[in-house]
């Protein structure tokens, strides 16, 4: 593999980038440095929409096109490459209005979900979630289009940003919120349900490992929990294993260790010497 084409951490700094443009194009002048004219929003959007295409486009080629040399393919210039980034491009600026839209609901479900908040600017500048949730989102579309590298370094981004973990491949509903956020861990086959909201401290992780006959973990595989819609899930709680499904309207309490699936409705907390005490259907 030639150096030049890796992206190395002049490439990191490329995707930071490129997660500033699209942030600014989604919400202008919120995340610029200098007060933007009002009669000049358009020329700003699409200024920052032409470089995010220019830098995406650039990165995605070049990903991909160490994927090409891994796979021991002989060549020097990948049309397909260049042609597959050019489609990425265009598919993740078409989703924007949509992933939009989506922030608008987390950012009503911050508002309506924490009685500390004043207003919607205040979540938008000082809310790590809203941050780890926007980059997720744009993480996740380039996820779904099979993009190697850079969604990982999306979160990863966030990650240290915010102390919130998502992986790019966890699919996530509307109206999602986490209070406070410190510590939460999100892992890549997670599914969250509509009107979840989580507090800090929570992991939704894997139980354990499949392995294959040379003893390496199994790739793509279903590993970590499906919460449904409209679940509370409180400080410290851990959720693990692809077989776990917490049903629609459940709350977690704070420090339950779960491995099992719970019905709809259920309230599970922790008994003294800390074994799940579920109360099914109470709602």
């Amino acid at each position: 593999m030639s150096a030049e084409r890796t992206l190395g951490s002049a490439g990191r700094e490329q995707v930071i980038a490129l997660i500033s443009h699209l942030r600014s194009a989604m919400f202008p002048g919120v995340y610029d440095e200098n007060p933007i004219d009002e009669a000049r929003i358009d020329i700003l959007i699409s200024t920052k929409l032409r470089e995010a295409a220019m830098l995406l486009s650039a990165l995605v080629e070049r990903v991909l096109y160490n994927e090409c040399r891994r796979a021991e393919k002989d060549t020097d210039v990948c049309n397909a490459c260049a042609d597959r980034a050019a489609e990425v491009t265009a598919h993740l600026l078409g989703q924007l209005p949509a992933i939009r839209a989506m922030l608008d609901l987390d950012i009503r479900a911050a508002y309506e979900g924490d009685p500390a908040v004043r207003s919607r600017e205040e979540i938008l500048l000082s809310y790590p979630f809203i941050e780890a949730i926007t980059i997720h989102r744009l993480a996740h579309v380039l996820y779904t289009e099979r993009v190697p590298v850079i969604p990982r370094i999306m979160s990863e981004y966030a990650h240290q940003r915010t102390g919130i973990d998502i992986h790019p491949g966890a699919r996530i509903g509307k109206s999602f919120f986490i209070d406070h956020g410190t510590g939460v861990v999100i892992g890549e086959t997670t599914t969250i349900g509509d009107r979840v909201k989580m507090y800090q401290g929570v992991t939704l992780g894997a139980r354990s490992f499949a392995l294959d006959p040379d003893g390496n973990p199994i790739k793509g595989i279903k590993r970590h929990p499906d919460i449904e819609d409209d679940c509370i899930i409180y400080a410290g709680a851990a959720i693990l294993g692809g077989d776990t499904r917490v049903g629609r309207g459940s709350v977690i309490g704070g420090n339950v260790w779960l491995l099992h699936s719970v019905p709809p409705g259920s309230r599970v907390v922790n008994n003294p010497d800390n074994a799940p005490l579920i109360r099914e259907n109470s709602i």
